[in-house]
């Protein structure tokens, strides 16, 4: 199976904000979760992804990507804003599908996994017509995660284990829709004995976006995928680097390996 995962907005689009977050990196954070998890725990599947890092990217250049690409299914990710009091999630698939197609059913099933798990109030099921929904050639959901312009709403959005806990709604759902088979250790399933923790490696922390790009740049430089994650801390902003997030404590070790090969000798793995 082959699915196209899209972090929407990112780099000169920072997409929604409120309560001290930009839409881009939540949903950068929550689908490159997403592809931990499913690559950590499923065969069979092959993930390609929008962006990894805050980059500027069209729609045009995402859809036409999948579609070149040959996905089976493209997973939209995004975060919502409007007056500051609405609130709660909500997804999409295109205006002209029937509730009967394939894509809806794909779709009841990720609603379902979902809503299960992430704490937020449940504004239904919903069609549209996104660019990303209407022009990909294969089946497409978009999901909006939350109002990020909600202070309550906004809490949750801030907390990296709630972000890990949408992340595994939106992954349990694509694995039963597409019938993914678990990774199996001697016919077991891949054990996983923390569950919902990620290592993230921190490469970084600057009170100066600019340096922070710089630290990106050099990692990119280097072959290491990272990018700018903005956090607000004692009502000060900060800028922290992440270099990756891994469901393996080993893989984390591997690549903090790497990241101070690359000259970096203040990094550091956080576990949340």
């Amino acid at each position: 199976m082959k699915l196209y995962l899209d972090p929407g907005h990112g780099g000169t689009d920072p997409g929604a904000s409120g309560n001290g977050l930009l839409e881009k990196d939540i949903n950068l954070d929550i689908a490159l979760r997403i592809q931990s998890i499913l690559l950590a725990n499923y065969d069979d599947i092959q993930i390609r992804m929008s962006r990894t890092s805050d980059q500027t990217k069209s729609l045009q250049q995402r859809t036409n990507e999948a579609n070149q690409w040959g996905a089976d299914y493209y997973v939209s990710i995004h975060c919502n804003a409007f007056n500051g009091q609405a609130r709660g999630y909500e997804d999409f698939i295109h205006d002209r599908l029937s509730d009967n197609s394939q894509t809806a059913n794909y779709r009841n099933t990720l609603h379902q996994e979902i809503t299960k798990v992430n704490k937020l109030s449940n504004r239904g099921k919903k069609k549209a017509n996104f660019h990303v929904l209407r022009e990909t050639t294969m089946s497409a959901f978009l999901s909006e995660n939350g109002f990020i312009d909600n202070s309550q709403d906004a809490q949750l959005m801030s907390s990296s284990t709630w972000r890990q806990t949408v992340a595994h709604g939106h992954a349990n759902g694509i694995a039963k829709a597409f019938d993914l088979q678990p990774k199996s250790n001697g016919g077991n399933p891949t054990p996983d004995p923390e569950p919902g923790t990620v290592y993230r490696i921190i490469a970084g922390s600057f009170k100066s976006k600019n340096n922070a790009d710089k630290r990106v740049d050099l990692l990119r430089n280097a072959g290491i995928e990272s990018f700018v994650d903005r956090h607000l801390i004692s009502g000060e902003v900060w800028y922290r680097v992440q270099a990756g997030a891994f469901r393996s404590r080993n893989n984390a070790n591997q690549r903090l390996d790497e990241v101070k090969d690359a000259g970096i000798n203040d990094a550091f793995i956080t576990v949340n």
